[in-house]
């Protein structure tokens, strides 16, 4: 499959089905979000049907900068690696001003993770892994060319009318998922609509195939002399393609700026007068940074640009629609599974519109410092971006985009307040928990891996505990996997099956004593831990994450 031109890859056109059928889940939307959910839910055991009105993979680099947080749910679906070993790994991001650099940061800090800060992937290489695997998976049928015309939303269940070149029909969904971008369909057939801020300014996207000599960073420049008064961002991609950003302002005409004869020599003027290279793919956009008032109507949950959409500075647009799609997908799981209450789906909202909401506010900053809209603006601007090449306290104030993080749910309705006392730095609840190294089985591994697809109760080494009947039942149930984690130094004759935390940065992660214990949610974030294991308050704490609390009330808002 290495020869496959994602670019140019015609998808098969489904035929209308025979039948009228109801699906148990249909998702709208078949880029990297849309694919991602129905990769996830198929993975847990669920027949879905993927809808989407397109029948080729994305134009251009687009979404290119995935962060570790979306690599690290890939490698729980199986694709991650083969993103990995495409893509273009860095961790170090550098800012200029004008010709002079004025600060370099690393975006993981710290070693002991698998997986990079980010890696750069044209979006056509992501869908077209994401699209392979989908058509690997039984579980799914993947529709193409089929465009959804209307929805019914009725209390029990989705009604759709889908239209082909062949024909038209309709089917009914137990829950509709719709991932279908910004312009949604869908939500633009039930009335609703995203409301925040357009942001009038324009850049051009321009991606060019060349060698050249420039190392695998993030490279943003203010007021460069090759294109003065405006900001530049550089990104390296495979197969030798670099993605250049070119502010121009709101005054640009969009179609003027696309032209050959008003690119090429934006590019010249970056790389040299006679520097080789070719354009491969060139747009213009305008950014929003806005979201809907709910993610979830009913029978239908809004994920990905369909439910909010922020501009690109920060790469916090795709990862964060697949952020979305890890915590729907195991909620969506249990409810079908009839072992939660669907009032469960209403913390999908809740979780994620919080989370859509720091993600837009970290993008309107951002986009307010690269675009200042007043000379005061520009001026503080300026003064920050000459203070940062000296001054630490002035490189917090230098926003040439603030890059994407895993959001956290420190206030999430589905955690269990701490009972005990842990250490301020380590991982709180709420918070997605860190991968480290591991060993198993005399073999080195990865404690990310380890995790599987439902709740999680992690131990540490041995200590006192009760009422461990109510685990067995958990685990008997299916809802629970118990995982022993033992000091580093231990052998593995000593660690009996469980995994050994090999260089001590679980136990310094999660501020661990013998005999703490942590309960992780399927979306490998903390909602739950105790110094010692109490079966019955773990089977509380469990009750809790699963929303059978919520059963009595409609909505978390």
């Amino acid at each position: 499959m290495g020869d496959i031109n994602y670019q140019t890859l015609e998808l098969t056109q489904a035929p209308p089905p025979a039948t009228h059928t109801r699906h148990p889940v249909v998702v709208v939307g078949a880029g990297p979000v849309g694919l991602t959910m129905a990769l996830d839910l198929a993975a847990k055991g669920h027949r879905v049907v993927v809808l989407d009105d397109d029948t080729s993979l994305s134009k251009g680099s687009r979404a290119i900068c995935f962060a570790k947080r979306t690599l690290d749910i890939w490698d729980r679906l199986g694709v991650g690696s083969r993103m990995m070993e495409k893509g273009v790994s860095w961790n170090v991001g550098k800012v200029f001003f004008r010709n002079q650099e004025v600060w370099s940061f690393n975006l993981r800090p710290e070693e002991g993770h698998q997986r990079p800060a980010f890696i750069n992937l044209q979006q056509y290489y992501c869908e077209g892994y994401l699209y392979e695997a989908v058509c690997a998976q039984p579980l799914i049928e993947l529709r193409s060319g089929h465009k959804v015309l209307n929805v019914l939303n009725q209390a029990e269940g989705v009604h759709l009318d889908v239209e082909t070149e062949q024909g038209s029909y309709t089917l009914e969904a137990q829950w509709l998922l719709a991932c279908d971008g910004s312009r949604s369909a869908i939500r633009r057939a039930l009335g609703e609509s995203s409301s925040g801020r357009v942001f009038k300014d324009r850049f051009l996207i321009a991606d060019v195939r060349m060698q050249a000599d420039f190392p695998a960073e993030r490279w943003f420049w203010f007021d460069p002399p090759f294109h003065p008064n405006q900001s530049v961002l550089l990104h390296s991609q495979p197969d030798n393609v670099w993605r250049i950003d070119f502010q121009l302002g709101w005054d640009a005409d969009p179609e003027e700026a696309v032209k050959p004869e008003n690119v090429l020599p934006r590019i010249r003027a970056l790389l040299g007068a006679d520097a080789p290279f070719e354009l491969e793919w060139v747009s213009i956009y305008t950014f929003a940074c806005e979201r809907m008032e709910r993610f979830r109507h009913g029978r239908i949950l809004f994920a990905g640009d369909s439910a909010h959409r922020v501009s690109p500075f920060g790469a916090r647009g795709a990862n964060s629609g697949i952020q979305d799609a890890d915590n729907l997908a195991w909620k969506l799981n249990l409810v079908l599974n009839a072992q939660a209450p669907d009032s469960l789906l209403d913390s999908y909202s809740h979780e994620r519109e919080l989370a859509a909401d720091e993600n837009i506010r970290h993008s309107s900053r951002s986009t307010d410092f690269i675009t200042p809209k007043s000379e005061i603006s520009r001026l503080f601007r300026d003064a920050a971006l000459i203070l940062a090449r000296r001054h630490a306290f002035a490189r917090v104030l230098v926003n040439s985009g603030r890059l994407s993080l895993p959001s956290a749910y420190p206030d999430s309705p589905l955690n269990t307040a701490d009972e005990h006392e842990f250490a301020p730095q380590a991982t709180p609840l709420g918070a997605c928990v860190p991968d480290a190294p591991i060993e198993q089985n005399g073999q080195q591994g990865w404690w990310l891996a380890q995790l599987g697809r439902g709740f999680t109760l992690l131990e540490f080494g041995e200590g006192a505990s009760s009422h461990l009947e109510s685990v067995d039942e958990l685990v008997a149930q299916g809802l629970l996997t118990r995982l022993r984690v033992w000091p580093a130094g231990t052998s593995p004759a000593q660690a009996q099956g469980g995994v050994i935390d090999s260089e001590d940065r679980l136990r310094q992660r999660y501020d661990a004593l013998s005999g703490s214990c942590y309960l992780i949610r399927p979306d490998q974030h903390l909602c739950a831990r105790w110094r010692h294991l109490d079966g019955q308050a773990v089977q509380a704490a469990l009750h809790k994450a699963c929303g059978h609390f919520l059963e009595s009330a409609s909505c978390l808002h």
